[in-house]
């Protein structure tokens, strides 16, 4: 498993800015529960903060797995080189769903 390969198809500016914008909105969530904590807030409203965190980073996640399989797996798949690519992919997989 090679952690520094480059995508078979580039994302375009559109999909790396889309994937940019959700993680800095993400980023300005986890600031927002630092602010809260300082704050002394009560700890359910933080907690429903970091739950709300924790479904964007893995929509996201989702977002670029699918993307991974339709394009670098499809790939892989297509030119014998798939199972090695699927062996990767359900590793992540299994880390996705801890």
């Amino acid at each position: 498993m090679n952690n520094q390969m480059k995508p078979i198809k580039p994302r375009s500016e559109s999909e790396q800015q889309k994937v940019i914008n959700r993680l800095k909105r993400i980023e300005g969530q986890v600031r927002g529960i630092q602010k809260m904590v300082e704050d002394d807030r009560y700890c359910i409203d933080i907690l429903v903060q970091i739950s709300a965190i924790n479904s964007a980073l893995k929509n996201t996640g989702f977002q670029l797995l699918e993307r991974h399989m339709n394009h670098c797996v499809s790939h892989a798949i297509t030119t014998g080189n798939g199972e090695e690519s699927i062996d990767e992919l359900m590793k992540v997989m299994q880390q996705f769903s801890k």
